[in-house]
């Protein structure tokens, strides 16, 4: 799955899995060694993610109703968690994409 912000106009990830249903948003990125670049994982639904058991860090995108950026967490380590209340959706991204693609609350997505 694509995913542009498409209010900066920069790709997000180009190869994205979907975490839809019970066993996959259980599992999530656990036993992965690593997001590679253009990679990530949209958890839905979901408004709060852990990277307990992970040994990488992580960039998280809390998405709201409407694809709307709610909330950011950029390099979010392993052991740690975090939550939007009203997300919709969470998108885990290799660090340092929120940086580099200057994504921030407010910002429209596209997933497609």
């Amino acid at each position: 799955m694509e995913i542009v912000n498409v209010t900066t106009g920069k790709l997000l990830a180009n190869d994205a899995r979907l975490a839809d249903s019970f066993f996959t948003r259980l599992r999530g990125l656990l036993g992965t060694e690593g997001l590679p670049d253009g990679g990530g994982l949209v958890i839905r639904p979901c408004c709060s993610i852990h990277t307990f058991g992970m040994k990488y860090p992580i960039d998280v995108l809390f998405a709201a109703d409407g694809d709307r950026v709610a909330h950011t967490v950029a390099n979010l380590g392993p052991g740690r968690m975090t939550l939007c209340r009203g997300s919709r959706y969470v998108i885990e991204l290799p660090p340092g994409t929120l940086d580099r693609t200057g994504t921030k609350p407010g910002d429209q997505l596209r997933l497609g």
